[in-house]
């Protein structure tokens, strides 16, 4: 909040009583000055129940209170499907949805680029290698992109996947047949995550596993005559894995910025339906909310990356010190 956000909240205010007060007749047979006067409590009444009359300073601590407890107050006009009013309630209704969407492509994304890396690694300068390093600059187009080409090609034209949405309306009944149109649904905005990063992340990985082979030490793994499979798991994807899981973080914080328009055009239920909802209806409170969230998913992005490192890069031995 604070600067023009406030003049907004306050014209959104001063808008609501007058609308209010126009559409009760008791309000009619008033005097124009005590009419007035009484507009003027009811909006004084509303600032501060918002605490619109408070320093700016103030109400940031008390939101970034608020935000860590995502006690994010009551919205303006959206409301969940259970009936209330609780930003709270209403984003994570819609959390769930944005995560199995993003999980489920991120992890694809994640094992095919690698086993692809992997292979074109072994065939450097071959025509499927030179094919994916061509195709790397199609990755700056963003996931929305694919999206609307796999809806024309695989939902309008050849009609095998739905157009959007989560599962079909109504809803199945049976949980097995639940999955499988959950399943369904998720096949093309998933598909066109993947798409968007794809070819690039195999042309970067790619590149770290070239570097990797070369090594002293990858050199006399072979000269022992150790298998190839041993030489390519142990020595130079288990090397590799710090640098393709710090570019592949990056990746995902990208593309979570794209997360907005993707789940409108798949009409995907999730954060980014909620956020636009939101901005057409100017429900500030979620707005915040939802952008609060964000910063969550970002930040846990890269928390969740320091543990990773500790799993996966041989270099870093998790215990105490000889100190200690």
């Amino acid at each position: 909040m604070g600067g023009y956000v406030d003049e907004i909240r306050l014209g959104q205010i001063q808008e609501g009583v007058a609308m209010a007060m126009s559409m009760n007749p008791d309000f009619q047979e008033m005097e124009s000055d005590e009419r007035r006067r009484f507009a003027e409590q009811m909006v004084e009444l509303q600032v501060t129940r918002l605490g619109l009359d408070q320093p700016f300073l103030i109400r940031s601590f008390r939101y970034l209170g608020n935000a860590l407890t995502l006690d994010l107050g009551r919205s303006e006009y959206l409301i969940s499907d259970s009936g209330s009013r609780r930003v709270r309630n209403i984003i994570l209704e819609r959390l769930g949805p944005t995560l199995l969407l993003f999980a489920t492509a991120e992890l694809g994304l994640f094992l095919i680029a690698v086993v692809i890396s992997l292979f074109l690694s072994r065939r450097y300068g071959s025509r499927l290698d030179r094919f994916f390093v061509a195709m790397a600059p199609t990755s700056a187009a963003p996931s929305w992109f694919y999206g609307l080409f796999l809806i024309l090609i695989f939902a309008a034209v050849f009609r095998v996947l739905p157009f959007g949405g989560m599962v079909a309306a109504p809803p199945p009944e049976n949980p097995f047949l639940y999955v499988l149109s959950l399943l369904r649904h998720l096949i093309l905005p998933a598909s066109a995550i993947v798409l968007s990063a794809l070819f690039l992340a195999v042309y970067s990985w790619r590149t770290f596993f070239l570097i990797y082979s070369n090594e002293d030490y990858v050199e006399l793994a072979r000269a022992k005559g150790l298998p190839s499979g041993l030489i390519e798991r142990r020595y130079v994807l288990r090397p590799t894995l710090p640098t393709i899981v710090t570019s592949f973080a990056l990746t995902v914080i990208t593309v979570w910025t794209g997360a907005i328009v993707l789940e409108q055009v798949f009409n995907w239920p999730g954060l980014g339906t909620l956020f636009v909802s939101a901005v057409n209806q100017f429900d500030t409170p979620v707005i915040i909310g939802s952008t609060i969230v964000y910063a969550y998913l970002l930040g846990v992005t890269v928390f969740v990356l320091d543990f990773l490192y500790a799993l996966i890069d041989p270099r870093i031995k998790v215990g105490l010190g000889e100190g200690s």
